[in-house]
């Protein structure tokens, strides 16, 4: 498993926390240094069910400032690829992945049902 997050973020230390506990293994990944590539986030926006939105982090200083919320629900996949993969603080934290399935944010419950 992939594990993205800000080394700083409270709502990352728990899911680490979490995946620890259950002696999950994970390669920890700082968003501040490196997002998944563009292209790794094409196929992921290409293929989820979940909204555009639900992988930015919408309270996040990056995502005001470029009044992202504006922008967003129009973005085509390509754009919104482009500004997940350059700019690690506009991605909701943590990302957890291993190929098949996929976690955004920290919830202990989906967590359970999705790595256990």
């Amino acid at each position: 498993m992939e594990f993205y997050c800000h080394p700083r973020c409270s709502t990352c230390k728990k899911a680490q926390k979490w995946l620890d506990a259950h002696n999950i293994s994970y390669t920890f990944k700082n968003l501040l240094e490196t997002s998944p590539s563009k292209e790794t986030w094409i196929q992921i926006l290409s293929e989820t069910d979940r909204t555009m939105k639900s992988f930015f982090n919408t309270s996040g200083n990056v995502y005001r400032e470029n009044n992202l919320k504006e922008k967003v629900p129009s973005m085509s996949i390509e754009e919104a690829a482009e500004w997940l993969s350059s700019n690690g603080m506009v991605v909701k934290r943590p990302l957890a992945m291993d190929g098949n399935k996929l976690t955004v944010g920290y919830k202990e419950n989906t967590y359970a049902q999705t790595w256990l």
